[in-house]
């Protein structure tokens, strides 16, 4: 490595909600010497993030643009109404859209569920964001659905949530650009789906070189086929020259042809 070179290193964005921890860890584990640097996007951003180069991968939610994005579906989420403590829904361990039909239901502008039809009876305005929707929803103006991981994120202790049972859900997925499957992304890729160090699967080992830098497992092979094929060669040559030793044996013994000790044709001589 020259002084202009830079070390090798891993960006790796994710969305609110996601957690990378374990995957992190594994991969200090694993590479220490690849630095993996951290950057929480916005859902709504991640996308482009990975376009421009600002991330070599992303912990993303679905769904993404598979004409550019490359996308490994990672696990879907529940989702859950978030509601204060005394609300009437507490009553209940899980609710359908249609226990909502009364409520005011916020939908701010960074919503992940992609509703077709939002529940309930829409608010006067959206919300920016889904940190200012949970404000509002302490404030007792409305309730708000999200994956379980925004309400845990969002957590306060005047809130609790409920399960809603037909609510659409937000899958996670591990996203790369299309035209950057690098070797460092499917290092990632291993980490993700349980691959164990030793597994064969993902980077291909490089093949084995010379001192001057050649390859040599070619080399090698040709010369074992070549090895192979003149051994093969002695071993039919010597079991032709035996057949044809046993073949003129047989034939002198006859008294055919021309033999050595009987003379022409194979008469006596006389004395």
């Amino acid at each position: 490595m020259t002084g202009s070179e830079a070390p090798p290193s891993f960006r790796l964005a994710y969305v609110p909600g996601v957690t990378p921890d374990k995957w992190v860890r594994i991969w200090n584990e694993r590479l220490p010497d690849v630095p993996l640097a951290l950057t929480q996007v916005p859902a709504a951003g991640a996308a482009g993030v990975l376009l421009d180069g600002g991330a070599d991968a992303g912990l993303v939610r679905l769904p993404v643009d598979r004409t550019l994005l490359s996308a490994i579906p990672l696990y879907t989420e529940t989702t859950v109404v978030l509601i204060p403590r005394d609300h009437l829904v507490t009553a209940a361990d899980e609710v359908t859209v249609a226990d909502l039909a009364d409520e005011i239901v916020l939908h701010p502008l960074d919503d992940v569920l992609g509703w077709e039809r939002l529940p309930g009876r829409p608010a006067l305005e959206r919300p920016a964001t889904t940190a200012d929707a949970v404000e509002l929803v302490a404030a007792g103006i409305g309730v708000l659905l999200v994956p379980l991981s925004l309400a845990r994120l969002h957590h306060r202790k005047d809130l609790t949530y409920r399960t809603v049972t037909d609510a659409p859900a937000s899958g996670v997925a591990l996203s790369w650009p299309e035209d950057a499957h690098t070797d460092l992304v499917e290092d990632f890729i291993g980490i993700v789906r349980g691959r164990t160090v030793n597994s064969t699967r993902g980077r291909q080992p490089e093949p084995a070189r010379s001192k001057d830098g050649k390859q040599t497992a070619g080399k090698q092979t040709a010369g074992k086929q070549t090895a192979r094929k003149q051994t093969a060669g002695k071993q039919t040559g010597g079991a032709r020259r035996g057949t044809g030793g046993s073949h003129r044996g047989a034939t002198g013994g006859n008294g055919k042809g021309k033999g050595r000790s009987g003379g022409r044709g194979g008469k006596p001589r006389r004395p």
